[in-house]
């Protein structure tokens, strides 16, 4: 990862923004600036987590999974166990430190699988700021156990009901509330995508788990993995595992991309491995956008709410081009049966998005040598998914949970 200047990653990045945001971006550079070369404000953020949330947290040794496999020894990197259930929160609380000291008083953020939302209102919640949230609408239709938490923990959900109604609009919502708000909001953007210095900060904060993982898997094995997996959608909880090896060019990096109903199918938000992500200017920053032949954004799907963004983070795109993380795909049917052998293995529920990290290990791991060790980072925890997750498995005894419970609600016992 070359920084070429500010902002930039090789070819990608930079700031691109309206220029009514451009003092709004100043004080922002300025005050993550003045926290990064502060060595109290990391104490300050690493104390914060450790007693308010699970840091550090756990890397599991996956022995019954492994000895299936009958290939590499697997480690799992517990993010699921961090409080709201995913990775989502260690950036959310850094920049909640960053907006008290800014002085803002409320915060707004965009949310795909719902983590990112239910993290940011628990922030709010926790330091008094008031709070919206910007949601795709069909995202809050397949993930409505996140909106009933966000909304108890006192934040506004505001339905985006543009264009594909998932999360590249509900990004677009938010940056249109802070070009009207920015005296008193601070925008806390969810991933490591966006102007300058968004990309850049959320991996900072985010290097919390490769950091740990790193200590952990020396201190359990002695060496380094030689494999380190993630899944991929805007790239937070990729960057935030890779992070920890970047430097070691022995240890391969892995990000797994949402394959949908497969490359062919065109239903993917495959932006490496499918071809069909080209270089594009959209949402503030330079990076690779799933595009049609006239520079259009194509609809993405995936079957989790949390990896069909149309974009990627710049620093990946960086770290793609120069060969130093490697890309695979992992389609739904896969996902699904990664969910199913890792409950069964282990009695770990990975959410859907990190079971495309599960999904890849399930078909490399077998092919490594015994005394190869592989680093999974389970980015969340599964149980936002069990409405999405108990369809695809047909459970009909959930289904008739389902109706029993309709009638209650709409007829009455």
């Amino acid at each position: 990862m070359t920084k070429i200047k500010q902002g930039y990653y090789g070819q990608f990045g930079g700031k691109f923004i309206p220029e009514i945001l451009w003092t709004n971006f100043d004080e922002l550079i300025a005050s993550y600036k003045a926290a990064k070369s502060n060595v109290s404000f990391w104490a300050e953020y690493e104390s914060l987590m450790g007693s308010y949330s699970c840091r550090p947290t756990p890397l599991t040794y996956a022995q019954n999974l492994s000895e299936y496999l009958g290939g590499a020894q697997i480690y799992i990197k517990r993010e699921d166990l961090n409080h709201t259930g995913a990775h989502k929160l260690n950036n959310v609380m850094g920049q909640g430190l960053l907006t008290k000291r800014m002085g803002k008083k409320r915060v707004i953020a965009e949310t795909g699988a719902g983590q990112h939302g239910v993290a940011t209102a628990t922030m709010a919640a926790k330091f008094g700021f008031e709070c919206e949230i910007y949601m795709g609408e069909i995202d809050v239709e397949r993930q409505r156990p996140n909106v009933f938490w966000m909304e108890k923990l006192g934040a506004k959900i505001n339905v985006v009901k543009d264009g594909t109604k998932t999360l590249k609009d509900a990004i677009n919502a938010a940056f249109r509330d802070w070009i009207y708000s920015m005296d008193t909001t601070h925008y806390v953007l969810g991933t490591a995508c966006g102007p300058y210095p968004f990309p850049e900060m959320v991996m900072w904060f985010q290097s919390i788990i490769g950091k740990e993982a790193k200590k952990q898997i020396m201190s359990v094995t002695g060496q380094l993995p030689d494999r380190v997996y993630a899944c991929v959608g805007g790239g937070s909880n990729a960057l935030g595992i890779f992070s920890g090896f970047l430097e070691d060019t022995d240890v391969e990096l892995i990000g797994v991309e949402a394959g949908g109903k497969g490359i062919d199918s065109g239903k993917h938000a495959a932006r490496f491995v499918s071809g069909a992500g080209e270089v594009g200017v959209a949402q503030g920053m330079k990076t690779m956008f799933l595009q049609d032949d006239e520079g259009q954004m194509r609809e993405t799907h995936s079957v989790s709410a949390g990896l069909d963004y149309i974009g990627v983070s710049p620093i990946l795109a960086d770290l793609n081009e120069k060969k130093r993380v490697r890309f695979e795909v992992a389609i739904d049917d896969e996902v699904i049966e990664a969910v199913k052998l890792t409950i069964k293995k282990e009695g770990i529920i990975p959410a859907l998005e990190s079971a495309h990290a599960f999904a890849q290990v399930i078909k490399e791991a077998p092919d490594m040598r015994k005394d190869q060790t592989i680093i999974i980072n389970q980015s969340g925890r599964g149980d936002k998914d069990i409405f999405i997750i108990a369809d695809a498995l047909g459970d009909k005894a959930w289904k008739e949970f389902i109706i029993e419970k309709a009638k209650v609600y709409c007829v009455g016992k």
